[in-house]
């Protein structure tokens, strides 16, 4: 049962991240170059129009890094061991979705290149630990307060 509910929760947490990038890249009107809802359904035609949009991929990575963050606290909270594990687990698969994306793709600038490994794997590693921190906190309290008691 818990792989099932585990299984469930990596998706989720995949499934946010990615829903938070194409909104997020949706933010800006000047960047919606595709007609469906999400870039991703045509990335490398829109990587290509955005191939000299420093800021775009300056956003993107800010994007990565929220997603990534989101996506590991919603994985933590759904599995029942290992938050943290999982949380990373996060962040490796998009880091190797991204990777595969500066691999196939062409478009992106050096920076971008970079500072991909920088951003994904942390960020979703804290966000396992803001979890792993607000249960170990509730812990605790519940357990004053029944001493107390």
């Amino acid at each position: 049962m818990n792989f099932i509910r585990n299984t469930i929760a990596v998706i989720l947490g995949l499934g946010i991240a990615g829903l938070i990038i194409s909104f997020g890249i949706r933010i800006n009107p000047e960047w919606i170059t595709y007609e469906r809802f999400s870039a991703f359904q045509s990335w490398e035609n829109f990587l290509f129009s955005m191939k000299d949009n420093d800021g775009f991929f300056v956003f993107l990575l800010f994007l990565s890094g929220v997603s990534a963050t989101v996506g590991g606290v919603t994985t933590a909270i759904l599995v029942k061991y290992a938050k943290v594990a999982y949380a990373i687990l996060i962040g490796f698969i998009l880091l190797f979705v991204a990777m595969l994306d500066v691999i196939i793709n062409p478009y992106h600038p050096t920076f971008y290149k970079i500072l991909i490994f920088l951003t994904f794997f942390p960020f979703a590693w804290m966000g396992g630990k803001i979890i792993e921190v607000i249960y170990e906190r509730k812990k605790k309290s519940l357990q004053r307060r029944s001493k107390s008691s």
